[in-house]
């Protein structure tokens, strides 16, 4: 069976295909789920299953998918990017605000990263956000599909309609190095007159 561009499944589905559906559902799910690995810290994960926000993720975009528009190759699969990462960001949130009551011995040591960790992962993670923000959208939608979804090249140039896998190599190369110098600190000369 030939793989298909997710537009040619979203065009079938929008004309009452369900068999698109199953298959965008069964392409999609496993690449959710890899991607959200990870992304809710260990203490709110036990409220609200990984694979629980990856489903409720799927069936929104789905359910909405009269709604959307496939403007840009890989659209979509940034759509389900941004519903699943607000999704998370809500888990996280109504975590916080829930207060749980749990004694600590001292001896225990804490399995959970510490402020300063967190405080480093969130940097890095805004800093890569900014970088991420500042390709094209092609760039970004390749960069996304290749490093957070783990789509092969070959996967990829099918998702954003490219010719060819070594295409959309040269991409992420490009796309890649332009982000690491952009999320590299930047040196400076000024010395900090307070010391």
């Amino acid at each position: 069976m030939e793989l298909q561009s997710t537009r040619t499944l979203l065009t079938r589905l929008k004309s009452g295909d369900d068999q698109a559906r199953e298959e965008l559902a069964r392409r999609c799910l496993p690449l959710l789920q890899r991607w959200a690995r990870g992304r809710l810290p260990r203490s709110a994960r036990d409220l609200a299953d990984t694979d629980d926000l990856v489903q409720v993720t799927l069936m929104r975009a789905l359910d909405n998918v009269e709604q959307f528009e496939h403007t840009r190759p890989g659209a979509f699969m940034a759509y389900l990017r941004t519903i699943l990462l607000n999704a998370s960001r809500d888990e996280v949130r109504r975590f916080v605000r829930t207060p749980t009551r749990e004694e600590i011995a001292e001896s225990q040591p804490d399995r959970e990263p510490s402020p300063f960790d967190n405080a480093l992962d969130a940097e890095a993670r805004a800093a890569y956000e900014r970088a991420l923000e500042s390709l094209s959208e092609a760039e970004r939608n390749a960069v996304i599909l290749r490093l957070e979804f783990g789509l092969t090249f070959q996967e990829v140039a099918l998702e954003l309609e490219r010719p060819s896998s070594d295409a959309v190599r040269m991409m992420v190369k490009r796309a890649l190095k332009r982000m690491a110098a952009l999320m590299r600190p930047q040196d400076t000369d000024e010395v900090d007159d307070r010391h």
